[in-house]
């Protein structure tokens, strides 16, 4: 098996470990630490990924020009990018400790709703975070330079060993009494551990040299004109998935952050579902747009694509819509009042109801990830990068004002407001500029399993009326759920194609035994 095949296992295994395990360590972190602290905890957090920004997209220009380099076997040239971007990172650092002291004399009238000790807290996690960053984004080099040779096995293999080993220390730690900056300084910690052995594989292992033979301000100008797109679509992820975080920092009392915090953590959690699946498929995209597939096979493509997706999320959406609100009670809940560690009902509702909104809205961009593989085979992702640009700053505006009076709850309305607005434009894009049957896509996708996933909903429905409370309750009506959606969706919802790619993998391991 090659570096490939292998890279995009340990990738696999990396989502699937990360997923578990974030769902399984979170109601351990809230317990120990209590909401407000948790709160504070992701408002830094969202503060610190905000100013990560200043990456500029070099980690991803990195393996792009490392590979360019190393096609044309031109060694000189290789040297003299890495020297020429440890410069550039070298300024990074420098703007991202100077961005940070400043902002760090803001942070009392920034945080108007956190007392002393609160603001306390988040005063030496900030300082902990900003010197973690500072050391964070020169070392990212050395995992660009790594996909760059096309060695993905170490650095897959090294980040699941440090998540394993991270969540293993947080719950000691936790155990033995720390609280929230305890988790930051385990972070930095394993940073420093990453980075280093990244380096040392990459010099001593790869035997990889940074060497500047000339620097020129026309080469830095073609750096930057790579990465500036990837830095805009930066940009809207943090829009997307931060902005509410450090919107609400500024209005709101910590256990609300942490309540936002969860939401927007589970509404990611679903997306990953679908991406595991859509990974796989969406090379092919660029093969198909290299030999000018015409646009009704790309849309079939697109269909293929999208069903599988589709029977995946409905699934997952299905069964949170019915059980969701029970799962989030039994995960974070148990609080009898506001001041509890855990959360309360009303609390968990309000969880609930943030997740439940990410997840539809996110339903249909994750359907269609094929078509943003297909812009970008064809280098058409300028409209979409600036759509999303410009839309998601006046969700942000939107849910800024309407968390004033609906607290978290508004501030994803706005948001999600954006996500709808964009898909919309870019379905009448696809269609007209791309060449995708937007109508048909629809038409197909929704063909057959759309009416079996009404029929699974409306008997979970019933379902929800077994009594009884607590994990064996919900284990028991989930089981019944998924049961109901297997051999109803397999038997009735399902095309011919869909049943044998889901049957031929048990078949070839039965035939083994």
């Amino acid at each position: 098996m090659n570096q490939l095949k292998k890279g995009a296992l340990l990738t696999y295994l990396k989502i699937i470990l990360t997923n578990i395990i974030g769902i399984a360590m979170t109601p351990f972190i809230v317990s120990n630490i209590g909401k407000d602290e948790y709160g504070i905890f992701n408002a830094i957090g969202a503060l610190i990924g905000t100013i990560a920004l200043l990456d500029f997209g070099l980690t991803n220009t990195v393996v792009r020009f490392i590979a360019k380099y190393r096609a044309e076997k031109d060694r000189e040239g290789e040297e003299n990018f890495l020297a020429t971007i440890r410069l550039l990172y070298f300024v990074i650092s420098l703007l991202v400790i100077v961005l940070g002291t400043i902002f760090y004399f803001f942070i009392d009238s920034y945080f108007t709703k956190f007392n002393a000790q609160e603001l306390e807290i988040a005063k030496i996690m900030f300082v902990i975070l900003i010197f973690n960053l500072a050391i964070q984004l020169p070392g990212m080099i050395f995992t660009g330079i790594c996909k760059g040779y096309e060695e993905f096995v170490f650095p897959e293999s090294v980040g699941i060993i440090r998540y394993v080993l991270r969540s293993i220390t947080v719950v000691a730690v936790l155990l033995f009494g720390g609280k929230a900056i305890s988790l930051v300084i385990v972070d930095t910690i394993f940073n420093i551990f990453t980075i280093s052995v990244s380096a040392y594989y990459v010099l001593v292992k790869l035997k990889v040299k940074f060497k500047l033979h000339h620097l020129s301000k026309k080469y830095i100008l073609q750096i930057f004109k790579y990465s500036s797109w990837i830095f805009v679509f930066s940009l809207v992820g943090m829009l997307q998935w931060k902005s509410g975080s450090w919107i609400l920092g500024s209005m709101s009392f910590p256990k609300v952050l942490g309540i936002y915090g969860i939401g927007i953590a589970l509404g990611t959690y679903y997306g990953t579902f679908s991406t595991a699946i859509s990974s796989v498929f969406l090379p092919r995209a660029t093969q198909m747009a290299v030999n000018n597939a015409t646009g009704e096979e790309l849309t079939n493509m697109m269909i293929k694509l999208g069903r599988l997706s589709f029977i995946v999320l409905m699934y997952v959406l299905g069964a949170f819509i019915l059980y969701g609100e029970q799962f989030v009670n039994l995960w974070v809940g148990g609080g009898d009042s506001a001041e509890d560690a855990r959360y309360n009902s009303k609390e968990c509702n309000e969880i609930y109801i943030i997740a439940l909104m990410i997840m539809i809205a996110y339903t249909i961009p994750l359907l269609q990830a094929f078509g943003n593989s297909v812009l970008e085979a064809k280098n058409k992702l300028a409209f979409k990068a600036i759509l999303y640009l410009v839309v998601m700053v006046f969700g942000a505006i939107a849910g800024g004002v309407l968390a004033i009076d609906y607290g978290a709850i508004g501030m994803i309305s706005g948001l999600v407001l954006g996500w709808l607005v964009v898909q919309n434009v870019m379905n009448f894009y696809y269609h007209k500029k791309i060449g995708l049957n937007i109508i048909r896509f629809f038409k197909e996708l929704l063909h057959k399993s759309f009416f079996i996933v009404i029929i699974v909903v409306a008997i979970g429905y019933t379902i929800n009326y077994i009594p009884g409370e607590g994990w064996l309750n919900f284990i028991f009506k989930g089981s019944i759920y998924t049961t109901v959606f297997v051999t109803l969706m397999y038997f009735l919802g399902m095309l011919e194609y869909e049943r044998e790619l889901f049957t031929k993998p048990i078949v070839s391991i039965w035939k083994r035994k």
